[in-house]
């Protein structure tokens, strides 16, 4: 029953996910927000006489420190034993939700910054080490197909065809004559 409701309440919520019918994923806060954070709720078989498994585990939460993530997850099994034997899930979202500054007052907030083509996240500046770019090897093959490509604007290089548009005027000249001939002589 638990499941029914869970799928009618958060039915259009781009912040729920539904990973199996005793997993389930929400995002606590918006996409770009800095302090979002993912919860994931599964179920045991025995659940909800036991606690189910709550992890933090998500590619989505690595910005987080892993003491902010033990925080928030000692918290949440506060919850889950003040709820124990009663369906939990909703209520662990909306815990979860509601408490989200409080859980998130000493996540420092990570700035992105772009420098030449590498990606850092709340780190000093440093420079790229100098690495010898290895010259890239090509195969036969290989060689043959980026021959074949295209340039910047989708179109082939001028000059592409200029081969076949020559032995097309030939046989159509050889062609010609040939007919010219033919009818001379008649």
């Amino acid at each position: 029953m638990e499941l029914e409701a869970l799928r009618s309440i958060y039915e259009g919520d781009v912040c729920f996910r539904e990973l199996s019918p005793v997993s389930f994923q929400y995002r606590i806060g918006e996409s770009g927000d800095p302090k979002a954070f993912l919860i994931e709720v599964s179920w045991p078989e025995t659940y909800p006489q036991t606690a189910p498994v709550i992890s933090m585990d998500a590619f989505f939460n690595n910005t987080i420190s892993s003491a902010i993530k033990q925080s928030i997850l000692d918290k949440l099994m506060v919850e889950v034993e003040a709820n124990l034997g009663t369906a939990m899930t909703y209520t662990l979202f909306e815990y979860a939700k509601d408490n989200k500054e409080v859980f998130m007052e000493n996540q420092p907030v990570n700035t992105v910054t772009s420098v030449s083509n590498s990606i850092s996240i709340g780190t000093p500046d440093v420079p790229p080490s100098k690495k010898k770019e290895k010259k890239e090897q090509l195969s036969k093959t290989q060689k043959r197909k980026l021959a074949d490509k295209t340039d910047n604007k989708g179109e082939l290089p001028r000059g592409w065809n200029w081969v076949d548009v020559i032995k097309h005027v030939s046989i159509f000249k050889f062609s010609f004559f040939t007919v010219t001939k033919t009818f001379m002589k008649e």
